[in-house]
């Protein structure tokens, strides 16, 4: 990264570089700025070279925005319900001049406030650094190689390449732009899109809405394509003069509403502002900020505040409001008991722990809410290239209807064209049977051009109607950027001596391009118009999704005669039949098809899409092959195997989406056997998917599984009918278009490679494009969800237990009919904050459970707090209550003598000896089964000694998953050692706990600690039956039957249903 270095602004003037120029770079020709700013214009910048003026011109950013904030976060640490009631305890303990107890709350605040501060800093700057991972990014050619970096590391004289959708990194000089248009509206106003110009220059003066050769930082391109060289980064940029205006915050005061006039009653002004008090109030208690969940719980606190005022007030009561300093403190000891103080702290510690997981399995978490949200997908729509498969295309098959079938042999080096034979088969791809082949003879290219028209017309769409760029370095290896698609075709071309770069760069070139069309999602073409030098006859190049070329083609050569002939439906219908045999090996099809163009292209002056792209002569088709990688059938069927539905969207033909599908399990392995209803409702054509209306959407009996030939539309009508069936659908996308489909999905997915468009909609960002990353995002959803269920029902079983324990022990009158508390406040908050804050830390941390993608998805509807987990709250609650207060019972009344002394609750005299000792005992069992309870949460339903099924290790699995989780056994090891200190030094023991050191007790407590594990073991396998049984009535069939023939037979019934309807 680049120092943070402050750049000095002085002097600089608009639209000069970070090291100014001869002059302005839009006063200077492309040429010139090139040679000044001192970079290669066909490689780029080295990476050496590149790293050396970052740390020169610094950060690519418009200087500190305010980042990480220290006193906020401090201030969030104070504002929440939880250190309110710590400070309320506080101030109470010290009014009634019970210094220790105040001293020791004041310590547990200021140790709460360094705890959480610290914590969540490092959280903070977690997110931070995941922020920066989640920035835009630009494409720049460095090292001859076209990579993605950082906006943030662009530096002047970085060659980059700009493409719809793209947000500008920096200033940029224009090299070369085609159909170029960027939205400046953030920089001048404009609200038009602007179309640049490469290639003029203005005078010196020129203001920056006028200069049509640059294109400016965070712009945005709204069309075409565009490539040009860095001069200014940072606050040098135009955008930087205005950065301070871009900070300013938005008012948090909410408006008067007003009457047309402009005019208000009073009443309303009252409305606004109370309305902005409760804002800034719930603001500052942290309900109304933050994720759902964080919301949630802080709500959670303010009821936990509320409760324990109300377990206060009953103490009170119960001593009829005496005013004795006894009552008070048990009163403040009720009240803390309550408090589960680190439950916000753990929650925040949890989700960035968990988004630095998710990074290191190639996902950034844009957005904190999909973290919630991921554990809950029941439906993924995934696009299909470069998704599930590699996105390392090869052109295997291309067939000219004059001629025959081309083939390439198997190649590993995709970009290489001197790798991999040709061969050819004189008949169309439906005559061929593929299986059978494997002898063609190889021939040399010469060889197949020689007295080939036909070809060399298909050469010609296939190399000039294509963006990408493959050539040779000096060290003689092949490199390539550019779509895939394209670079695939472009290699096939070159492997006929066919590179676009020897034709049309150079001192004179032989063809000059004078327009382009680019590739539209709704037209599925792209164009562009060709002037060939030497003749100065200008050409249409066109290719695109079959359907759509044939009908702009009005004739074809199919090798009768040497005029084209007229294109029939006869001849449409032959083409679409050697689509369907290519698209059946699992080939995505392509056509290509030209012709002479008369009209005249001026600049500035739009050109009509239609026209051009009409009238066409269909030159052939092009198969290319995407394999799918490794890890994607494994994938999906874990996806199935966790009851997530796998859906492919793709712009492919039916033919090719479904021999994709089938190869990575989204379809059964057995289509060709099904009948034509049953793959019908698990293939669709987006065309078919569009012509039904929303109703007919919502009465199929299931949505379908492939769309092929997908618009970004039906996306959207996909992501809206899942809804509609209370389906928490994930989307992926990667285009500008798909930015809608984005947002409107639960979760959008977006790619590293997509623009910053789609990005910038997503929640979630896969690094590698890969859809095993998904499975990682969802694996590891569920398991924050699993561990935030873990930790709560942990704290708030405490809470239920310590509240229990003082409200019930109410009933222990001393001599003077004031109640004697069973647990003392220090011991309360010892207990909340050593046997609840760190295990509850380490619980947050804790592995993926074994079965975590064998379960269906959770239901955001109930959370966290589902109804397992608040019977699982109440019972180990309860059954902690009772086994501390059945301890304390058998101390004071079993073995003693059962005088509750006098004044007990304040210090220690000889009468309240047994009151100190089963105090002591009743602490002990609490804190053992509080650390206890820790271990049991791992899993909330499999046995402590078998939590993980089909081991073998009988005895001593349970030791192996204790060690497993180091921060959780340490934390606990603490727990334990840390008692002995507080039970037995004199002056901690008696004097601030409030206990006496016990002995022959132990034996109580190692008694009660045996009855806790039988009492948890025994719930456990109680919800295990039940559990098992409710699955048995709901027909849920956990591995007795094939996974396919699970995920699959809705869609065979529901074909038998209705084949038995239409029959009756």
């Amino acid at each position: 990264m680049g120092k943070k270095i402050q750049p000095s602004l002085e002097g600089h003037v608009s639209g000069q570089a970070n090291k100014p120029l001869s002059r302005p770079a839009h006063a200077l020709p492309h040429v010139k700025v090139i040679e000044e700013i001192a970079c290669n214009g066909e490689d780029g910048l080295t990476t050496a070279e590149a790293k050396s003026r970052l740390q020169e011109y610094g950060n690519n950013d418009l200087g500190d925005d305010g980042g990480i904030q220290p006193g906020k976060i401090l201030l969030r640490q104070v504002a929440n319900a939880m250190t309110l009631v710590l400070i309320l305890g506080m101030a109470v303990s010290f009014a009634i001049k019970s210094w220790i107890e105040g001293g020791v709350v004041t310590a547990i605040i200021i140790l709460n406030i360094v705890i959480g501060f610290w914590q969540e800093f490092a959280a903070e700057k977690t997110m931070d650094s995941l922020r920066s991972l989640s920035s835009p990014t630009a494409s720049a050619i460095r090292d001859g190689k076209s990579v993605t970096v950082a906006t943030i590391e662009i530096v002047p004289g970085d060659m980059v390449e700009l493409k719809s959708g793209d947000t500008i990194p920096a200033d940029v000089r224009l090299i070369e732009a085609l159909n170029f248009e960027t939205d400046e509206a953030l920089l001048t106003g404009e609200s038009l899109p602007v179309m640049k110009d490469a290639d003029v220059e203005f005078n010196d003066d020129t203001g920056p809405g006028d200069r049509l050769n640059v294109a400016y930082s965070s712009s945005t391109v709204t069309k075409g394509r565009a490539r040009g060289v860095v001069f200014a980064t940072g606050m040098h940029t135009e955008i930087g003069s205005i950065a301070a205006s871009l900070r300013q915050k938005g008012s948090r005061r909410r408006p008067v509403k007003r009457k047309p006039d402009g005019s208000a009653k009073p009443h309303r002004y009252a409305e606004a502002w109370g309305l902005t008090a409760a804002d800034a109030i719930g603001h500052f208690l942290g309900v109304n900020v933050g994720t759902p969940l964080q919301k949630k719980l802080s709500r959670l606190a303010l009821l936990l505040f509320g409760i324990a005022v109300l377990c206060a007030i009953i103490v009170m009561a119960a001593n009829k409001f005496a005013n004795d300093q006894e009552v008070i403190i048990y009163a403040v000891a009720t009240g803390l008991s309550m408090i589960p103080a680190s439950l916000i702290v753990v929650l925040t510690i949890t989700m960035a722990a968990g988004t630095r997981r998710m990074v290191e399995r190639h996902v950034i978490v844009r957005n904190l809410k999909s973290l919630e949200a991921l554990g809950a997908v029941t439906d993924i729509c995934s696009d299909k290239t470069g998704t599930l498969t590699q996105g390392k295309m090869v052109a295997k098959k291309a067939w000219i209807p004059a001629k025959g079938t081309y083939s390439v042999g198997t190649t590993d080096a995709p970009f290489n064209p001197t790798v991999g034979d040709l061969s050819f088969t004189a008949k169309p791809p439906r005559d061929i049977d593929f299986d059978a082949t494997g002898n063609e003879k190889t021939q040399d290219y010469e060889e197949l051009l020689e007295n080939n028209q036909p070809l060399l017309d298909y050469l010609k769409v296939a190399s000039l109607a294509n963006l990408a760029h493959v050539h040779e370095n000096d060290d003689g290896e092949w490199k390539a950027r550019g779509d895939p698609t394209e670079i695939a075709i472009q290699v096939f071309a070159s492997r006929f001596n066919w590179n676009r770069i020897q034709f049309t760069q150079g001192e004179n070139p032989s063809w000059k391009q004078l327009a382009e069309f680019p590739f539209d999602s709704d037209v599925k073409k792209m164009s562009v118009i060709f002037e060939e030098v030497e003749t100065s006859q200008k050409y249409v190049f066109t290719k695109g999704a079959v359907e759509r070329i044939i009908t702009s083609c009005t004739s074809i050569f199919n090798g009768d005669g040497e005029e084209p002939a007229e294109m029939t439906e006869d001849i449409r219908n032959h083409i679409l039949e050697n689509m369907e045999s290519l698209a059946a090996l699992g080939l995505r099809v392509l056509a290509l098809a030209s012709k002479s163009w008369e009209g005249t292209v001026t600049k500035g002056e739009d050109i009509d899409r239609k026209g051009v792209e009409d009238n066409l002569i269909f030159r052939g088709l092009v198969g290319l092959y995407d394999p799918p990688r490794p890890e994607s059938a494994t994938s999906v069927r874990q996806c199935q195997k966790a009851g997530i539905q796998v859906h492919m969207l793709t712009g492919d033909h039916p033919g090719t989406a479904s021999a994709i599908a089938a190869e990575v399990g989204i379809l059964p392995s057995n289509m060709a056997q099904l009948s034509k209803e049953v793959s019908d409702a698990m293939v669709m054509t987006a065309g078919q998917f569009d012509k039904l209306s929303d109703d007919e959407i919502d009465s199929l009996p299931l949505l379908p599984l492939v769309i092929a030939r997908c618009a970004p539309n039906t996306k959207v009508r996909m992501i809206d009918a899942l809804h509609r069936r209370k389906c928490f659908a994930a989307m992926t996308g990667d285009g500008v278009n798909d930015s809608p489909s984005l947002k409107r999905a639960d979760v959008g997915i977006g790619m590293g490679t997509g623009s910053d468009v789609a990005k910038d909609a997503s929640d979630i960002i896969l690094t590698n494009d890969n859809f095993a990353s998904i499975l990682n995002a969802i694996e590891e959803g569920r398991r924050m969800f699993d561990n935030i269920q873990k930790f709560i029902l942990h704290l708030l079983a405490q809470n239920i237990a310590q509240a229990c324990i003082l409200l019930i022990g109410l009933v222990f009158k001393d001599s003077t009919w004031l109640s004697v508390f069973p647990l003392s406040p220090v011991e309360v908050m010892w207990i909340i904050m050593i046997t609840s804050g760190l295990p509850d830390m380490g619980l947050g941390f804790e592995v993926a459970a074994p079965d975590v993608l064998s379960r269906p998805p959770v239901s955001l509807k109930t959370g966290v707090f589902s109804l397992e987990v608040m019977c699982d709250m109440l019972a180990y609650g309860l059954w902690i209550a009772a086994l501390c207060l059945a301890s304390f019972t058998l101390v004071l009344n079993g073995w003693g003598n059962g005088d509750l002394g006098s004044n007990c609750n304040d210090a220690y005299t000889e009468s309240c000896d047994t009151v100190f000792r089963a105090r002591a005992t009743c602490f002990a069992c609490l804190t053992w089964f509080s650390l206890f309870l820790a271990w049991q949460m791992i899993d909330m339903r499999r046995s402590f000694f078998a939590m993980q099924p089909g081991s073998k290790r009988y005895f001593t699995q349970w030791m192996i998953d204790v060690w497993r989780n180091k921060f959780l056994f340490f934390s606990i090891m603490a727990g334990f050692v840390t008692i002995f200190p507080v039970l037995y030094i004199p002056v901690i023991s008696t004097t601030v706990f409030k206990h006496k050191g016990i002995s022959w007790e132990w034996g109580i407590v190692f008694i009660a600690t045996i009855l806790f594990f039988l009492g948890v073991e025994l719930w456990k396998w109680g919800k295990r039956v039940y559990f098992r049984k409710q699955d048995a009535k709901l027909g849920r069939r956990r591995g007795s039957i094939d996974l396919e023939k699970r995920v699959f037979e809705r869609y065979l019934s529901t074909a038998i249903s209705t084949d038995d309807e239409m029959k009756g």
